[in-house]
């Protein structure tokens, strides 16, 4: 049992949830020194104020896409900096798809590791594969839902700040969701590993090298289908990053914005680790 659980959730499902939902983190590592707000018509930047996560003040609101709020107070711009304020605020609107397609993305490829590792050692029709891909659905669609301009997103310094979609939890979320199903199924496992056990006619050495096989092939299957998601969590890192170099540029021209620093992004290429330090 403990060979199982080492081979086929390692291979299967750390790689699918790794690959795809860690893979930016590793590359691109996103700082934020304070949360914000979007929806149609603004784009508001909040900071906590003392120890009570529910108070909050306004930095500065962007309205309109070219209207500038620093404390609530309106800012007067030239046509230079309305111009260089909208590039911010599409910017940022523009990173909204792409966050949204790399998790559903990810979300997707759970689901695929899931059906490929459980339906291949249980069988087509199986209640894990069927009650993990119930679970992992909901989750997909709560990220398409929650992340949509329209219905407005609340971001805060550990992400988004409904009910820890995308945050820090994320990925704890999903895998609480397969261990309590693997959980739940343990006997359907078991008689499954027993079966398996009894076509290698009793040869251990010959068991394990089989679900070594499959965890490895799982594993291989899983490592090819993250390719593009890692192109467009690569791609993500470069916006985001653009985002932070237009926040440089609006500190550097609109003396009200001189003290801020909402994002701070640290990017790794390879073995080399390339900083933005402000």
């Amino acid at each position: 049992m403990n060979y199982f659980h080492s081979s086929l959730i390692a291979s299967a499902l750390t790689v699918s949830l790794a690959s795809s939902a860690a893979y930016a983190y590793e590359s691109c590592n996103v700082d934020l020194s304070a949360g914000f707000t979007i929806n149609a018509s603004s784009i508001e930047f909040l900071q906590t104020e003392g120890e009570n996560d529910e108070k909050k003040r306004s930095i500065y609101k962007i309205t309109d896409g070219n209207k500038l709020l620093v404390d609530n107070q309106h800012i007067e711009l030239s046509d230079g900096q309305q111009a260089l304020l909208k590039k911010y605020d599409e910017k940022i609107r523009h990173l909204v798809p792409q966050v949204r397609n790399v998790a559903i993305e990810g979300v997707d490829l759970a689901v695929q590791g899931v059906n490929l590792a459980f339906n291949g050692l249980l069988g087509e029709g199986n209640t894990v594969a069927a009650d993990l891909t119930k679970e992992l659905t909901l989750i997909r669609e709560q990220v398409v839902t929650k992340l949509s301009i329209e219905n407005g997103i609340s971001v805060g310094i550990d992400g988004l700040e409904s009910d820890e979609l995308l945050g820090k939890d994320f990925d704890q979320r999903i895998e609480s969701a397969v261990e309590k199903a693997v959980l739940n199924s343990m006997g359907s496992i078991l008689i499954a590993m027993g079966q398996q056990m009894i076509t290698a006619q009793g040869d251990e050495q010959s068991f394990e090298t089989r679900m070594e096989n499959f965890g490895e092939s799982i594993e291989h299957e899983m490592t090819v289908r993250t390719a593009v998601i890692e192109k467009k969590a690569q791609a993500l890192c470069i916006s985001i990053a653009e985002v932070d170099a237009i926040e440089e540029q609006l500190k550097a021209e609109i003396k009200p914005l001189s003290t801020t620093n909402v994002f701070t992004v640290t990017q790794g290429h390879d073995e080399e680790t390339h900083t933005t330090t402000k």
